[in-house]
């Protein structure tokens, strides 16, 4: 495996989404990462990255500090807001610093070394790497450390569904009708073939549907999470324990971390999907990846795992740019 020498720092904004991918992947190249939270004020904010001019000043004078030299060999963002910085980077570091952005960054891919924005994006360019799903950290020792922190899970009947919840999001319908019919379904089928429901909220998901997803499924085998009120997140458990995992359609980071497992993976979809969101979809229908909630037989697929594909590439040029000096 190559060895890259330096230091790597991941930049991105609160969005929790963001972190996982960007950390994923610095933590398969392995080198020492420094994780930088960034949120520009306005008018930055609104315009990155396209905005650059004064670009330092919008930060917080405890952001200014840690985003300051000597500068990091790589550098890898997330998000509209860490493309801002990701750019910023590459005249910083007197091109020395490789910059790799994840997810399209609505300007001139040109702008950064490497840019990773999946199909679904219709991003293209001699730099630009496209996977079918998002970046995440699932791979076997992941999920068998989710089977180790939750054991008790073992204890529960079989088949063990997971049920991972995202929220509202433009022009996908997730309301209380969604929910009501999402979990009259889940009910429907764990009475006709046993097992127990293990469901998931996100940080998206609204608490009031997540009460009426408690009171609906009362008295089921299994578990509904919340938030940190019912415990530490099981998230990485339910993913390790699951026979099958059911999916809300509207989070492209949760239906590829589930694509990831390697058991089959479902989704409830209510009307039409935006045209960007419609095109991951149908991708993973077309792969046998993604199925409706009522199939019953499912086609054997190798589990989504593009992270380390990612990486090596990553890798690659990376270290081909060192050997360049």
């Amino acid at each position: 495996m190559l060895k890259l020498h330096g230091d790597c720092w991941v930049i991105t904004d609160a969005a929790a989404g963001n972190q996982r991918q960007a950390l994923a992947l610095a933590q398969r190249l392995e080198m020492p990462v420094r994780h930088l939270q960034l949120e520009p004020g306005a008018p930055w904010s609104w315009l990155s990255p396209r905005l650059t001019i004064g670009a330092l000043s919008a930060l917080s004078s405890a952001q200014r500090q840690q985003f300051a030299a000597p500068w990091p060999t790589v550098a890898i963002g997330c998000g509209r807001m860490s493309a801002l910085y990701t750019r910023l980077l590459r005249r910083l570091g007197g091109g020395r610093c490789y910059t790799v952005q994840i997810l399209d960054p609505r300007i001139d891919p040109t702008h950064w070394d490497t840019v990773i924005a999946p199909r679904h994006d219709r991003l293209s360019g001699p730099n630009v790497l496209q996977p079918l799903g998002s970046l995440n950290p699932v791979d076997d020792d992941w999920l068998q450390d989710g089977r180790d922190a939750d054991p008790g899970f073992a204890e529960l009947p079989r088949p063990r569904v997971g049920v991972l919840l995202g929220g509202p999001r433009q022009g996908v319908v997730f309301d209380d009708n969604a929910i009501t019919r999402l979990a009259d379904r889940l009910l429907a089928r764990q009475r006709q073939e046993g097992g127990s429901l293990l469901v998931l909220a996100s940080r998206r998901t609204p608490r009031s549907l997540m009460t009426l997803m408690r009171q609906r499924l009362a008295g089921m085998q299994g578990l509904v999470w919340s938030g940190q009120d019912d415990g530490s997140n099981p998230y990485p458990g339910v993913l390790g324990w699951a026979d099958r995992l059911v999916v809300t359609p509207d989070s492209v980071n949760m239906l590829s971390e589930a694509c990831a497992v390697g058991c089959p993976v479902q989704t409830d979809v209510v009307g039409a999907l935006p045209a960007k969101l419609e095109r991951f979809h149908r991708a993973l229908r077309d792969a046998g990846r993604l199925h409706d909630l009522d199939t019953a037989v499912f086609p054997q697929v190798e589990p989504l795992r593009e992270t380390v594909a990612i990486a090596a590439l990553l890798r690659e040029r990376i270290a081909a740019r060192q050997q360049q000096g």
